[in-house]
């Protein structure tokens, strides 16, 4: 299971890490090498150190042991997360909107109409956790979007179809599903699953678990999950995703989302 030093999302992660170095800590400390994709990797390699040989329900189990070792963010915390989470890698002043996106304004964030909003990708009424600390204000299944769109997605599942989304192009959607633009159906997929291994029934939250429905209403399930695998295999971690997921771990909750680090693991468990 272990990885070669020399794949590709271990080069994503220790460009990651350079771009996380601070301009201060890099001039103090010049006699220390710089992080390279080996030792990013071999970092990640001791984060999953238990999940090692394991699938099925043993690796989700080990998985969730490992990850539900996090720092939590408060609800109003989560702008300011965003503001550096989603940042548009070509204008620091912007973030990027998950399903539009558009590149927009850090400040234009809040509840009018062209506003940024905080989009819960495992929409919060699956489970009935609202804006409560743990799920409800998780970095891992929250983004930055266009107030109109998050209100147009509202708690829908994930499926395949529907009809144009107004602000956000390449987005379906009809009365019971929503499905985003190619460029984030993977990021998507990530998000929602590693919801469902974070969240056990543990913290006096409820037990997310995905299926393969829409229409799961307050329950805590999401699907589908046979869309989502084959997202997962479609849209691969790219770079922005890499590098969100390293400053969620760095910065704020210090954990991570496994399926990034290996998207293989998906089918793995599911």
């Amino acid at each position: 299971m272990r990885i070669s030093r020399l794949a590709p999302w271990a080069a994503g992660l220790a460009a990651a890490s350079l771009v996380l170095l601070p301009a201060s800590a890099s001039a103090g400390q010049q006699n220390e090498a710089a992080p390279t994709a080996a030792s990013a990797s071999v970092a990640v390699d001791t984060y999953y150190a238990a999940a090692e040989g394991k699938t099925g329900a043993a690796l989700k189990t080990a998985l969730h042991n490992i990850i539900k070792t996090q720092s939590k963010v408060t609800y109003d915390g989560v702008w300011s997360a965003l503001k550096v989470t989603d940042q548009d890698p070509a204008n620091s002043n912007n973030v990027i909107l998950v399903y539009s996106g558009r590149s927009q304004s850090k400040s234009t964030n809040g509840g009018g109409v062209n506003d940024w909003n905080r989009e819960h990708v495992w929409a919060k009424s699956h489970g009935d956790f609202g804006t409560a600390t743990g799920p409800g204000t998780d970095l891992h299944h929250l983004r930055p979007e266009d107030v109109t769109v998050n209100s147009t997605r509202g708690n829908k599942d994930f499926d395949l179809g529907g009809g144009p989304v107004s602000e956000a192009p390449g987005s379906l959607t009809d009365s019971d599903s929503f499905e985003p633009r190619n460029a984030v159906k993977g990021d998507v997929a990530r998000m929602l699953l590693y919801m469902a291994v974070r969240y056990d029934g543990g913290d006096g939250f409820a037990d997310l678990e995905m299926n393969d429905k829409v229409n799961n209403g307050s329950a805590p399930l999401f699907g589908k999950i046979s869309v989502l695998k084959q997202w997962n295999l479609q849209d691969p971690p790219d770079a922005f995703e890499q590098r969100r997921n390293q400053v969620i771990y760095d910065t704020y909750q210090h954990n991570r989302n496994p399926f990034i680090d290996h998207p293989e693991w998906v089918n793995s468990i599911w």
